[in-house]
């Protein structure tokens, strides 16, 4: 790499099950960056999680926005080219669908949203952000085939509660963060991909429908 690419830090945002881990690992191989995945195998509280919703939703978001913000200040201190599976940036979205779910306190997400608003004070943006576009029904059918105990009671109905908000997350974030959107619904070539990283970000457009 050379010039801005040097300091490439590429965020891959999307649904459950989308494909990012699998695009940032092909990635990461083709560009040469370092990539950080999402905790999902140290994750203590992933299992509460989804046998006790309501009760562990707080402390799930905060675990996760912890963790999240090691990553991404980890990634700024490096300054190596990286690729993140899942941003910080969609933390807010599934406290936002767990409160309107029911699911989490409305006192508990304020506390929430006050503190990821604290911390965003410290946070460098990424180079840009890939949202992988995938339908909640996509995404459940993906969920279904890599077929994690923890993830067997997710349900349609959150899925589409989570893809409205993502839809308004894309068109919130992308005023502030180079933004390139990608149908997902079906896997593309890793080398198809890294060209379009290429050339969406060097044209330093705001919000891009990447057609491949």
């Amino acid at each position: 790499m050379s010039g801005r690419l040097d300091t490439l830090f590429i965020g891959v945002a999307g649904m459950i099950g989308a494909g990012k881990s699998t695009l940032a690992t092909a990635l990461g191989r083709h560009m040469s960056l370092d990539v950080y995945y999402e905790p999902v195998a140290d994750n203590e509280y992933l299992a509460d999680f989804y046998r006790d919703t309501a009760r562990y939703s707080f402390a799930t978001q905060i675990y996760l926005l912890n963790r999240r913000f090691q990553q991404h200040q980890e990634i700024i201190w490096r300054g190596r080219p990286a690729i993140q599976d899942r941003t910080i940036y969609e933390d807010p979205i599934f406290a936002k669908t767990l409160v309107s779910a029911g699911l989490m306190e409305e006192r508990d997400y304020n506390t929430y949203v006050s503190l990821f608003r604290h911390m965003a004070n410290f946070m460098c943006r990424p180079s840009a952000i890939i949202y992988l576009d995938v339908g909640p029904e996509k995404s459940l059918e993906r969920i279904k085939m890599r077929n994690r105990d923890v993830e067997s009671t997710v349900s349609i109905e959150y899925l589409r509660g989570l893809y409205e908000a993502y839809e308004e997350f894309v068109h919130d974030i992308s005023k502030r963060v180079p933004t390139i959107r990608v149908s997902w619904e079906e896997f593309r070539d890793v080398e198809e991909m890294a060209d379009v990283i290429r050339r969406e970000y060097m044209n330093s457009s705001f919000l891009r429908e990447a057609h491949l």
